[in-house]
């Protein structure tokens, strides 16, 4: 039997279309030029120019129907162009793409920055692109610098706060690399959260361990109480990681045995008549929706 074929959704030639032809399909919001996004946007389109075409559907009377890039529409007005390269779209539906998209993280985004400047595009260009300061993409050459490879790889797919990384610094590669596993496993990495992990770190494991841990409007007896607190937290926390998997396979194989258990008329009678607690426990086995 042959494969299904698959019909294009766009068709294969660009065109470029005026914005006065343009029709929207949504508000933009009130707001959205304030945001720094769009300001990063219109940076970037200033620079080097429209990098993802408007995505539009015909309409009668040569107009065209905005199905995405609105942003990208009012950027260009805001620079003054009067039209944008665009994807004519074969079915009148608001194309999604962008929904599904993984925001591209802080590590990712430094990797990209340093191969741009390895490959000699000026700072200040790459700085204009990005919006940034000079000394911002500057800071990329040393945004890693000290974090170990490992605590990298493990982060580098991670919307990791820059203000994170730089606490990681602050503890010796092993404790980086649990650190890391921890944020990963917890899927937090505010600055907050990792600021605590930095707290709870013993002093063997600081890069500066006379470095005296401070965070205002904490008085020390109550500073020691949550470190306390929180390397309990963190121990019960890799314990219940270690045995996630145990756990669940068990349970697995629980709710296995006791389906069919339960399906038996007799048992289920002679349960409710003998140990009525246990037949309720082993139901609310069965009925778990979802084991996670």
């Amino acid at each position: 039997m042959s494969a299904p074929r698959l019909e294009p959704a766009f068709e294969l030639e660009g065109i470029t279309i005026r914005l006065d032809r343009l029709l929207p399909t949504r508000a933009t919001g009130e707001n959205l030029k304030e945001s720094s996004k769009f300001r990063a946007l219109t940076a970037s389109i200033r620079e080097v120019g429209i990098i993802e075409p408007l995505s539009v559907f015909p309409q009668k009377g040569g107009k065209y129907l905005l199905l995405d890039g609105h942003a990208r529409v009012e950027a260009l007005r805001e620079l003054g162009i009067s039209e944008a390269p665009c994807l004519v779209s074969l079915a009148n539906e608001g194309y999604t793409f962008n929904k599904r998209v993984n925001r591209i993280a802080p590590i990712q985004a430094n990797r990209m920055i340093l191969k741009a400047m390895d490959a000699g595009v000026p700072e200040e260009r790459i700085a204009r692109a990005l919006n940034l300061a000079v000394d911002t993409v500057r800071m990329n050459r040393s945004l890693l610098f000290t974090i170990c490879p490992e605590a990298v790889g493990l982060l580098q797919d991670k919307q990791v706060a820059l203000k994170t990384l730089s606490l990681l610094k602050k503890v010796k590669p092993l404790r980086q690399i649990e650190m890391s596993e921890i944020m990963v496993a917890a899927g937090n990495y505010s600055v907050t959260y990792a600021r605590a992990l930095v707290m709870t770190t013993s002093r063997e494991q600081l890069v500066d361990p006379e470095s005296p841990k401070k965070i205002p409007g904490i008085h020390p007896d109550d500073l020691a109480r949550i470190e306390h607190e929180m390397r309990i937290q963190e121990k019960d926390f890799r314990m219940l990681d270690e045995t996630y998997n145990e756990h669940i396979m068990a349970l697995t194989i629980a709710r296995g045995y006791l389906r069919p258990l339960l399906e038996n008329g007799r048992v289920v009678r002679f349960l409710s008549q003998n140990f009525r607690e246990f037949l309720f426990e082993f139901q609310r086995i069965i009925e778990a929706a979802n084991l996670e």
